[in-house]
């Protein structure tokens, strides 16, 4: 049966990066301008005229993926030195310049919120009219916030100011939902730090999304993980997870930052290092979590920096003027309509259909990782505002054998170009000219050829399954830092780099008798701590 109908239509109104307080509720909209000023990676949700869909099949959805895959590049530059966390002193990597000098934003951090001086909970920042939900003020003069704010102001300013324009694209949608869980909507703040607001980040311990979610902790609360969709880059449908989440975690932890935390290193890890607190513990509160991160060994660096991070984040995204950032143009929130597909169809198809590009299409459906719907599974795609009953009449129309231009393989130990060209009744010269930057001779398991179908129907057998873990690769190790090879100590890595035990213990938050393991990646101590 073919089915192509337009089932729901949503549209979110973003409450502005720039805005002074909380924000009030979304409610729906009919159209979306495109920012003069976005990203070029961001692609405009609305319908396009048909010229700018000239490019079809694999060649137009790899364009598309690779201004995203460029785009999230840069992005997690950043997030790689968020997640590992600065030193007590300095940033450890000059992301991107700026024209504010370092002393100047100090002492700008210092005349708001004095030198680690916190003021009374219930007031807001010194000098400004922000509100906040959570307790930013008792803690805004905290040594490391102060540091995360000059971070984010100097060294991360390129990154974080188009951050700041994503806000606009989801901040809506993410405050009413966690305002419908009864969460703070401040929370809306960990998809900075987490993410700096991609739906296709990917971390280097395999978390993925805005929300950053592992795959067993996505699949426990409803999202779909397999080979062809990762709900985990839904933004809608991972910020449901994210705040379900959060609501567990405040309800056995009893705190929001203790809450934030554990977001991050687990709950477990939270209530155990709460339990070694000295003393009898009356309540756990937000000052609970700054007790276990002032204390050696209880959490590990990127954790014990979490909270100041969010708290850093909170403050300039809630009054980027005051941090020197100004004219931030916000996206537009994204709206569309909803068709039901009921089998394979390639985003390139549904793109032509809706009279807009693909990078459109892929940004409103980021969660169809190989560019193409299940086969043999009903699934709900996104297509422009205004266009959903239009799209399901041209797709019930259709073609089966036009409803996919192509279909990605990954090669399997023993297959050549030409039993591979017979298994998808193509020719290897067909093959060839689908993938120019590919040595056809020499394949390699795993490796991922593009196959033209041609107005052929995609027999169910042929459709090839990628091998596990296929979106990492080997990280490329970062100055200063070691991987781990078989025999290797901590004792004898920091002889080798003339570093002190202790140093490189503390910079990896490693204990004396720790067991490395083979491929482990241990950061070396900048000069400053040697």
């Amino acid at each position: 049966m073919t089915v192509g109908r337009a089932s729901r239509v949503f549209g979110w109104m973003a409450v502005s990066a720039l805005m002074a307080g909380c924000g009030g509720r979304a409610t729906p909209v009919a159209t979306v301008p495109t920012p003069a000023s976005a990203p070029a990676s961001v692609a405009s949700a609305a319908p396009t005229d048909t010229a700018k869909t000239k490019l079809t099949g694999a060649d137009s959805v790899a364009r598309a993926q690779a201004a995203v895959d460029r785009d999230e590049a840069a992005d997690q530059r950043v997030l790689d030195t968020l997640q590992q966390g600065l030193p007590d002193s300095t940033s450890r990597i000059a992301v991107a310049t700026s024209s504010i000098p370092r002393e100047e934003v100090r002492h700008e951090a210092e005349r708001l919120f004095g030198p680690d001086k916190p003021t009374a909970p219930s007031a807001g920042p010194k000098g400004g009219d922000a509100t906040f939900d959570i307790d930013v003020s008792t803690f805004s003069g905290n040594s490391r916030v102060l540091q995360y704010l000059d971070f984010f102001q100097t060294d991360a300013r390129d990154r974080f100011e188009i951050w700041l324009a994503r806000l606009g694209r989801y901040e809506g949608m993410i405050r009413e939902r966690l305002r419908a869980k009864g969460l703070p909507e401040d929370l809306v703040y960990l998809t900075v730090i987490e993410s700096g607001l991609s739906n296709t980040a990917v971390s280097r311990t395999r978390a993925v999304g805005m929300w950053q979610f592992m795959a067993g902790t996505a699949r426990n609360y409803g999202l779909t993980v397999d080979p062809w969709m990762d709900d985990r880059r839904d933004p809608f449908k991972a910020t449901d997870a994210a705040a379900n989440y959060l609501s567990d975690l405040m309800q056995r932890l009893g705190s929001v930052y203790l809450a934030a935390a554990a977001y991050d290193a687990g709950a477990g890890k939270i209530e155990r290092s709460v339990a070694r607190l000295p003393g009898e513990v009356d309540s756990l509160t937000d000052q609970t979590f700054f007790d276990i991160a002032s204390r050696k060994g209880y959490l590990r660096r990127e954790t014990r920096d979490y909270v100041p991070k969010l708290i850093a984040a909170s403050l300039i995204a809630k009054q980027p003027a005051r941090y020197g950032f100004t004219g931030i143009q916000p996206m537009a929130p994204l709206v569309f309509d909803e068709i039901t597909v009921p089998d394979a169809t390639g985003l390139d198809v549904i793109a032509k259909l809706s009279d807009t590009t693909v990078a459109a299409i892929l940004e409103l459906n980021p969660q169809f990782i190989r560019g193409i719907t299940p086969p043999g599974r009903e699934v709900t795609v996104r297509v422009p505002r205004g266009r959903g009953q239009t799209v399901a009449l041209r797709y019930d129309s259709l073609p089966a054998s036009e409803r996919v231009t192509f279909v990605d393989h990954y090669v399997t130990r023993g297959q050549t170009v030409s039993g591979i060209a017979q298994r998808y009744h193509v020719t290897v010269a067909m093959i060839t000219s689908a993938n120019p930057h590919v040595r056809l001779s020499t394949l390699h398991i795993g490796q991922r050829l593009i196959i033209p179908m041609s107005g052929r129907v995609v027999p169910a057998a042929a459709w090839s399954v990628p091998p596990e873990h296929r979106s990492r690769t080997r990280t490329p190790l970062q100055k200063g830092s070691h991987r781990v090879a078989k025999g290797e100590t901590v004792t004898s890595i920091a002889h080798h780099y003339g570093v002190p035990l202790a140093a490189l213990l503390d910079y990896n938050d490693l204990e004396a008798h720790a067991k490395l393991k083979i491929g482990q990646v241990i950061r070396i101590p900048p000069k400053q701590f040697r």
